[in-house]
């Protein structure tokens, strides 16, 4: 399953907005602010000797002028005062998705039972390590992703794109997935038979167990309309180690890589079909559900 996060490439947004603010701010702080003290200095020196002329003539002066006077002169210009005002949110802001948490939102079924179309997602993005973003090069590694996370990436194949899939193999997995039945380094899955799931976008149920992978307990669905095998897979990097038959197909996933899988496992398009996901794809770690506006009782963690 695909999504992009809000408006594109909005890190890039983010970024260039923090720096145009940021460098307006500096600016203004250091030199704009302080030359406008300087000239309202100035200002003010001829308005007091021009008022202490006009006073020691006898003419009555104005009240306030002095003050009017030294806010004009020291106001800033709007474009000076806006960036300003917005520098520090934005900073905020880039901060918080560039190195704690990023907001994505799930368009497709293919995470299903897990994830809903709709369902407002949060990405924890220093559990695998802090990268840099815009360029999302790692500068400090901290866990490795597991078997059973959630986990957003960039599309192998077209790395504009986020995607979520769930970690079924780590580098050096043997994974072996025939008759919709998974295998991991020569052992079994365990799996119990669930009632049937009811999608309500597609109108139709589909055959709902829940699997418990390495530990992690999590739901899946199979379509019993729809065959085992992979139907036409890419020709992506290292498919030399992967072997397909009429039955699933077999991948030794290789160093630095995951295999992912959606939960919807016969409606999801992943590492079956094109390949194993480098460790510099790797966005962040899946966690937690923090709205759909369409069901708001959806709100909390998921595994």
């Amino acid at each position: 399953m695909s999504f992009q996060s809000i408006l594109g490439n909005f890190s890039l947004i983010l970024f260039v907005l923090t720096m145009v603010t940021g460098v307006i701010w500096f600016l203004d702080m250091f030199i704009l602010g302080k030359q406008r003290r300087l000239n309202a200095d100035k200002a003010l020196a001829d308005f007091d000797q021009r008022n202490a002329k006009l006073s020691a003539e006898g003419i009555r002066l104005q009240e306030g002028g002095r003050v009017e006077l030294e806010f004009n002169l020291l106001k800033q210009p709007a474009w000076i005062e806006y960036s300003g005002s917005f520098f520090p949110v934005i900073a905020m802001v880039f901060f918080l998705r560039s190195f704690l948490y990023e907001p994505f939102k799930i368009p497709s079924s293919s995470m299903l039972p897990t994830l809903y179309v709709g369902d407002l997602i949060l990405v924890n993005k220093f559990t695998y390590g802090i990268r840099l973003p815009i360029i999302n090069k790692k500068v400090l590694s901290l866990n490795d992703p597991q078997r059973g996370d959630v986990m957003v990436f960039k599309y192998p194949e077209n790395p504009s794109l986020d995607y979520i899939k769930r970690v079924v193999g780590v580098p050096g997995d043997k994974i072996v997935y025939r008759n919709k039945r998974l295998t991991v380094n020569g052992q079994e899955v365990v799996y119990e038979t669930l009632p049937d799931f009811l999608d309500e976008e597609r109108l139709s149920y589909s055959n709902q167990f829940s699997e418990s992978l390495s530990g992690v307990k999590h739901r899946i669905l199979n379509d019993v309309q729809m065959p085992a095998f992979v139907r036409d897979p890419h020709q992506f990097p290292k498919r030399e180690l992967c072997t397909y038959d009429d039955a699933g197909f077999a991948c030794t996933v290789p160093e630095a890589q995951y295999f992912m899988m959606g939960d919807n496992r016969d409606n999801s398009l992943d590492s079956r079909y094109w390949g194993f996901v480098p460790d510099q794809n790797i966005v962040g770690k899946a966690f937690f559900i923090w709205m759909n506006f369409s069901s708001p009782k959806r709100i909390g963690s998921f595994q």
